[in-house]
């Protein structure tokens, strides 16, 4: 089985990391909860979308590093790995900011999981096995033209998209519980351990 990934707020959680630097420039209050649409949305209200913007150019480039795998996704890619699953991420991300410094998106994304997704120190993801669109149709068709069993994605749009495969089992990976209802025709899970109680 071919199992495709999301990268960005599927495979990496931003939460810690967005509050932190927003906290780092005293654009927000104590009282914002420690989470990436928290943020975002007070820095909306607040009237400073540039800020925001420009936060994430920097966030997701020179500070890369610093962001956290989901808990138990390392675990789910490691276990299918073993099982003889194979595994692939297809991400859509600009390679450069659209405000501020312009940090290589594309190298920073591949630095973190060349850093983070290891086995006894070796990558689990060499360089055929990750994609980077610019654009959401683009990674849906990458999508299909990796010919994957499964995908994973937190965003229904590119679960709903057009140019999805039909022959794809989609799932919404939903770990704030957005999408309680459910979505029509996808698998709705919150955690990677329930997504791996169901394909594993």
């Amino acid at each position: 089985m071919l199992i495709g990934l999301d990268f960005d707020n599927t495979i990496v959680s931003y939460d810690t990391l967005f509050h932190k630097v927003a906290t780092e420039k005293n654009v927000i209050p104590e009282t914002v909860p420690v989470n990436k649409v928290a943020v975002r949305d007070h820095l909306r209200k607040t009237n400073q979308e540039y800020i925001w913007t420009e936060m994430q150019g920097y966030v997701y480039g020179k500070r890369m590093d610093e962001a956290e795998a989901y808990p138990g996704v390392i675990e789910f890619i490691r276990n299918a790995k073993k099982k003889g699953h194979q595994l692939c991420i297809v991400s859509h991300k600009t390679r450069y900011p659209f405000l501020g410094e312009q940090y290589d998106l594309y190298a920073a994304a591949i630095q973190w999981i060349t850093h983070h997704l290891t086995i006894d120190e070796q990558p689990l993801f060499h360089e055929d096995n990750y994609f980077f669109e610019p654009t959401k149709d683009e990674k849906v068709k990458r999508i299909a033209a990796c010919a994957c069993d499964v995908y994973i994605d937190d965003l229904p749009e590119i679960l709903q998209n057009g140019y999805f495969p039909a022959s794809c089992r989609r799932i919404l990976f939903d770990p704030e519980k957005h999408h309680v209802q459910g979505v029509k025709e996808i698998d709705t899970m919150h955690s990677w351990k329930q997504i791996e109680a169901s394909l594993l």
